[in-house]
């Protein structure tokens, strides 16, 4: 049984829940995922399953992966992902993997690149509080000593200015508060990494 699935995120709204509170929510469209490769541990060593999401023309495709779906005997996807499982036996190739793995109630983590921000200063990256606005100062929102200067290198690991976002995040114990299998879409209450359209990957703890 696969307890993950490849979705895009759609954006934020909000749902009133049974007591009548305002519920924020973010709406995943997940699925449908089409099984396109099965590992087992006899041939792979691992027991994983692959799938697949999102309609693809197959002139955007190299030879390899193309004739990896013309095998598979399923429409070429965008997207390719393995999710380990531990028992591959009831799951065939070709097969769909819905939203409807996922129930109200879940504790889920959604993975998803971050939006990237561009290069930023220290203040805007590391939260750096700054230095004082008045009284003659010139560094404001400059970084301060880079550390030791008798090394005469900057070491690793140090808080500078750099490129923010653009990296692979995961948001753990978020739940999901509506499953919709008709329109494929999976309501998850809170925030979760990405911009809207963009891939994100939701995993059952």
């Amino acid at each position: 049984m696969v307890n993950s699935i490849i979705g895009k995120k759609v954006g934020m709204t909000q749902v009133f829940s049974e007591d009548g509170s305002v519920v924020p929510v973010t709406v995943i469209e997940a699925g449908p995922a089409v099984v396109t490769q099965i590992r087992t541990r006899e041939t792979d060593g691992y027991s994983a399953v692959q799938v697949g999401f999102g309609d693809v023309s197959e002139k955007r495709l190299t030879k390899p992966v193309a004739g990896q779906f013309k095998k598979a005997g399923v429409a070429p996807k965008r997207y390719l992902r393995e999710f380990r499982a531990e028992d591959v036996s009831d799951m065939q190739i070709g097969q769909e993997v819905n939203v409807d793995v996922f129930a109200p109630g879940d504790k889920v983590s959604v993975t998803g690149i971050s939006k990237g921000k561009g290069f930023a200063g220290a203040v805007k990256r590391w939260h750096f509080h700054g230095a004082n606005m008045t009284h003659g100062s010139m560094i404001h929102r400059k970084p301060q000593s880079g550390g030791a200067t008798d090394a005469a290198r900057t070491f690793k690991g140090v808080k500078r200015p750099g490129r923010m976002g653009g990296q692979r995040v995961t948001t753990q114990g978020l739940t999901v508060v509506r499953a919709d299998a008709e329109k494929n879409l999976l309501l998850v209450k809170g925030a979760v990494p990405g911009a809207n359209g963009g891939l994100v990957i939701v995993n059952k703890m």
